[in-house]
């Protein structure tokens, strides 16, 4: 099986001032030479984003995904395969949930181990359990958060049919009073013509009306005050008033 890096991309740098130290987590697994060390070390020295340095009796291999500002390791793992053991060290960074940091180790070791399976073997029952555990937590972790997911889903889609009722009664609403906005208007708009025609005074009446003045004035009659009390022109009384003269019923005095 060929072992690649288990993200894909360059590796970044990070900024310390942007992210705290990550935590460091680590476990054992019984394990047992059963080719040379040497072999073992030239196996993993192909692949190219691995360090690996050899001891008298130990292999330790470092994988660096990524670094921060300063060139330090930022993500990273260190695997040492002894002859009867691996111990394995890896970085928790801060945004990574560390039960699947756990999970994402677990498989980059598995795939390690397939490129030295003829030289190197373990413990199974261990890893299997190391595996075991790591699925459940993260099965776990996975469950719960789709349940307060779809608890708040659930919430929201409740509120967005509540709105939407909310918002067609609202909708009623505003067409019943733009109905009755029309009614009143069209009721005013009559209202007015109505009250047009009533302040209007037809000519007899204001005849009635000019001679009435002028009985009361003592025989006189200022044109401009009479249309103001009235609300008729000005040439519409003088008018009047010619005809009145002309029909006899006023007499012109010098």
């Amino acid at each position: 099986m060929a072992l690649t890096p288990m993200k894909e991309g360059e590796k970044k740098a990070v900024a310390p001032s942007a992210r705290k130290e990550p935590s460091v987590d680590g476990f054992k697994i019984n394990g047992k030479l059963t080719g040379s060390m040497k072999e073992m070390a030239s196996l993993l020295r192909t692949i190219s984003f691995l360090e690996v340095a050899q001891e008298k009796s130990a292999i330790n291999i470092v994988y660096v995904e990524s670094r921060d500002i300063n060139k330090s390791p930022y993500l990273f793992s260190v695997i040492k395969m002894k002859e009867a053991e691996v111990e394995v060290l890896y970085s928790i960074p801060q945004e990574i949930s560390p039960k699947k940091r756990r999970i994402d180790v677990l498989r980059y070791l598995l795939n390690l181990l397939s490129v030295v399976d003829k030289e190197y073997e373990i413990e199974n029952k261990v890893l299997y359990q190391l595996l075991e555990d790591a699925v459940k937590e993260l099965t776990d972790s996975v469950t719960t958060d789709y349940s307060k997911l779809y608890t708040a889903y659930d919430s929201l889609k409740k509120d967005e049919v509540d709105l939407r009722k909310k918002a067609e009664r609202l909708s009623d609403q505003l067409e019943a009073l733009t109905n009755q906005n029309y009614e009143l208007k069209s009721e005013n708009d009559e209202l007015k013509v109505r009250l047009a025609g009533l302040e209007t005074l037809s000519e007899d009446t204001l005849k009635a009306k000019l001679q009435e003045w002028i009985i009361e004035h003592n025989g006189s009659i200022n044109i401009s005050e009479f249309s103001k009390v009235y609300k008729v022109s000005e040439t519409l009384v003088e008018e009047v008033l010619n005809r009145l003269v002309s029909e006899g019923y006023l007499e012109v005095v010098s």
